[in-house]
């Protein structure tokens, strides 16, 4: 890994930025920390591959514009029941479920992954 310069990093940078959009970008520093035009933090390499792709002519204005704003998706969240457990499938009984079979059921209903206690297979 080579040493990156930080003012060179930069006044590359601003200079690719100015090229391509025709201003110069708004560049808040924080300590190991960049944000370009109240964008989403990045650190020093990045902005060096960000700079990269903007003298290529990879990056089209609009991703150039907003370098850090990604579209944010969200998750479908399964239903429970259509959820794989990574444990064997309990029925209750007419007694109950035994200790090791009511953790089983009850990590299965969780909608993340979970493990089982120490001492229960």
């Amino acid at each position: 890994m080579s040493k990156l310069d930080k003012t060179e990093v930069l006044s590359a940078f601003e200079a690719a930025y100015e090229a391509a959009h025709g201003k110069k970008p708004e560049i808040a520093t924080k300590p190991g920390w960049y944000s370009i035009d109240g964008g989403k933090n990045m650190r020093l390499a990045d902005v060096a591959a960000l700079t990269e792709e903007l003298t290529s002519g990879s990056a089209t204005p609009s991703e150039a514009a907003a370098p850090a704003k990604k579209a944010k998706t969200k998750k479908a969240v399964a239903p429970v029941a259509a959820k794989k457990a990574p444990f064997i499938v309990i029925k209750e009984n007419e007694e109950g479920y035994t200790a090791e079979e009511l953790w089983i059921v009850e990590l299965a209903r969780k909608d993340h992954d979970c493990r089982l206690p120490r001492g229960v297979v």
